[in-house]
């Protein structure tokens, strides 16, 4: 069995329960390929993407691409779980003890109280690391978890995805480093990326976390002391 059929595989078995579907979508090159692949099989399927500022121009357009891209896709957006740590411990920020710490399993939570649907899908696989393993070979198929949380990507790994990519086309996922977990956070090559691309986004998020401008001025400083040194 290929790659591609164990996914068709795990979608298809959900796919005979219900028509509707949660896609937790990063704009990441895993979530990109797994969208594409449950697109034909489900009604609706509503991506969910979890920010730690909304509204960044980058993210929106991403989105909105998306959308347009497959009739069957709703957008929703939630504040991501570690943003509930960040404000309440002050990370970039005026400590906030007041907000609730939340969880993955707490955000999954909401939005299937939100939305009525009762599987969720997650890029996450095998090759990621130790732990994923582990907890992923435990589950039906190697991919469906006993609380209707679903990984058709479970077999794959990063070179698959990027094939994939590849051979059908897909626009260019976000990446804001060439490293693996390259999300969006609070990391100077990260925050590089945007003051490069996206500056009006940089500053959105220097609003919210003005602390986080200390990330590029040490960025800067600690480049420019290693260029002096290699004189």
């Amino acid at each position: 069995m290929t790659l591609i059929d164990h996914a068709n595989e795990v979608i298809a078995s959900v796919r005979r329960k219900t028509d509707r579907v949660i896609l937790f979508y990063s704009c990441g090159k895993d979530s990109e390929v797994l969208l594409d692949l449950m697109a034909p099989h489900f009604k609706e399927i509503v991506c969910v993407f979890m920010y730690f500022v909304k509204g960044l121009d980058h993210i929106d357009n991403y989105l909105r691409a998306i959308k347009a891209r497959y009739s069957n896709v709703r957008i929703m957006q939630v504040p991501h779980w570690n943003l509930s740590r960040a404000l309440r411990i002050g990370f970039c920020c005026v400590a906030n003890p007041n907000v609730k710490i939340m969880s993955l399993k707490d955000i999954d939570e909401s939005v299937r109280m939100k939305t009525g649907i009762s599987y969720s899908f997650y890029g996450m696989k095998q090759a990621d690391g130790m732990h994923r393993r582990l907890m992923l070979r435990g589950y039906e198929n190697e991919a469906i978890s006993n609380t209707n949380k679903v990984y058709p990507l479970s077999h794959w790994k990063k070179s698959d995805v990027l094939a994939y990519i590849k051979a059908r086309r897909l626009p260019e996922p976000i990446a804001y480093t060439n490293e693996a977990g390259n999300g969006l956070w609070f990391d100077a090559k990260c925050f590089d990326y945007l003051r490069r691309h996206y500056p009006q986004d940089l500053e959105k998020i220097y609003k919210v976390f003005p602390l986080s401008r200390n990330i590029l001025l040490r960025y800067d400083a600690e480049k420019a002391a290693a260029q002096i040194q290699t004189k």
